[in-house]
């Protein structure tokens, strides 16, 4: 025990001070638009070569109305990389969470709007503590990323969020992974067995949209029309800080 004291005493405290810090030089967060100097169907590099069809060119021409899914994209960064006109660039923030699934569709019609902070409604009965069910439904990216967030670098039992095993003790409903098929059925069970108030929250890009996964013949297009979705955490996997801010965006 006194060698635990001295080792903490000699190296300070590992969890993080800072609520959602930005990201580091050294990673890639999700893309964001830049600007609006797109040509659109004049060039169209980065609709042809986005894996999820993410990006959907509107109309050609000077300043074209280009629009960015953050709810399919991946954050593989080819569309910064090989858009000639850098309309993209990398997203540093880590509070990417929203309430609303529109609010993660980005547009160059919009530039000022790009905002996914998007709380709104009444207080949540969740303020202060919430209990959540984890349920993976295939990809374990997003898993580990949870269990991450759960460290003592993160700690995100110091905001009142704790993962229980059971859905009957459960608050909040993470769903993780592109929701095939055969999933549907045991994901709208542990819904039943939650009590109200209940939310659910989509973490990454697979249980928003199913992204590389989607429309597929396992159907995996993701929790939207299966279960009520309150938030949605775009990523593919998100950061550990993204996932916080989710889970306090429904607490909030």
């Amino acid at each position: 025990m006194l060698r635990l004291l001295g080792y903490l005493l000699m190296n300070g405290v590992a969890t993080s001070k800072d609520y959602c810090p930005s990201l580091g030089d050294e990673a890639i967060g999700l893309p964001k638009l830049a600007s609006n100097n797109c040509i659109g169907s004049e060039c169209s590099k980065c609709s042809d070569i986005c894996p999820t069809e993410a990006i959907s060119v509107l109309d050609g021409g000077p300043n074209a109305n280009l629009e960015l899914d953050l709810g399919k994209c991946i954050g593989c960064a080819m569309c910064i990389r090989i858009c000639p006109e850098k309309t993209f660039s990398s997203n540093a923030s880590t509070e990417t969470a929203a309430v609303n699934r529109k609010s993660l569709v980005l547009s160059t019609k919009a530039l000022d709007i790009q905002a996914v902070n998007d709380i709104e409604g009444a207080r949540s009965p969740f303020a202060r503590s919430v209990a959540c069910r984890v349920v993976s439904t295939g990809c374990s990216a997003c898993d580990l990323e949870l269990s991450a967030a759960s460290n003592s670098i993160f700690d995100m039992e110091r905001f009142g969020i704790q993962i229980v095993a059971s859905p009957r003790f459960a608050d909040v409903l993470l769903v993780t992974g592109p929701v095939p098929k055969a999933m549907h059925a045991a994901l709208k069970s542990c819904y039943d067995a939650m009590a109200e108030p209940k939310r659910v929250v989509a973490v990454g890009t697979c249980a928003i949209s199913g992204g590389l996964h989607g429309s597929g013949y396992a159907e995996a297009n993701g929790i939207s029309d299966l279960l009520p979705v309150d938030v949605y955490i775009p990523g593919c996997p998100p950061h550990p800080w993204s996932i916080i801010d989710g889970i306090r965006k429904v607490m909030r």
